[in-house]
């Protein structure tokens, strides 16, 4: 159960509005307008489908952001890489302190400037993420 939203801010429906949040009882929960309609999803289904989605495209550059992480760091030895690499295999126990935890301090302001975006339709559904600066995977370059 979601105590705080995750992507609070960050969040917008199909209309492009942002949507609001809310607490019913001890529960966060996201509000979007349908048509006049204030509909409330559970914070917590929408930011584990967000950190679903961010999960697998991880798992799937896997190897692309462990080389990256090495470079960044400036070393590029064996435990350094094994430190990133067991960091990676062990995502989802990151995924569940994220939630329990939230976001560090200034991370939502910092997203949302590099224009980091979720539309959600009115059953609280992704519809599409805005990641600028991701690699497309349609794009062969």
């Amino acid at each position: 159960m979601s105590r705080q939203p995750l992507f609070h801010g960050l969040i917008v429906s199909e209309s492009n509005e942002t949507v609001g949040t809310t607490h019913v009882g001890n529960e966060a929960h996201y509000v979007i307008n349908d048509d006049g309609f204030h509909r409330h999803v559970s914070a917590d289904k929408i930011d584990r489908a967000v950190l679903s989605e961010l999960r697998n495209q991880i798992i799937n550059h896997k190897d692309v952001i462990s080389d990256s992480a090495l470079q960044m760091s400036g070393q590029d030895d064996l435990f350094t890489k094994a430190m990133i690499d067991s960091s990676l295999n062990n995502i989802d126990d990151h995924m569940d302190m994220l939630l329990e935890q939230g976001l560090p301090g200034g991370a939502k302001q910092w997203l949302g400037m590099l224009g980091f975006r979720i539309m959600v339709n009115h059953h609280g559904e992704i519809v599409e993420m805005s990641q600028p600066g991701t690699i497309n995977p349609d794009d062969n370059n």
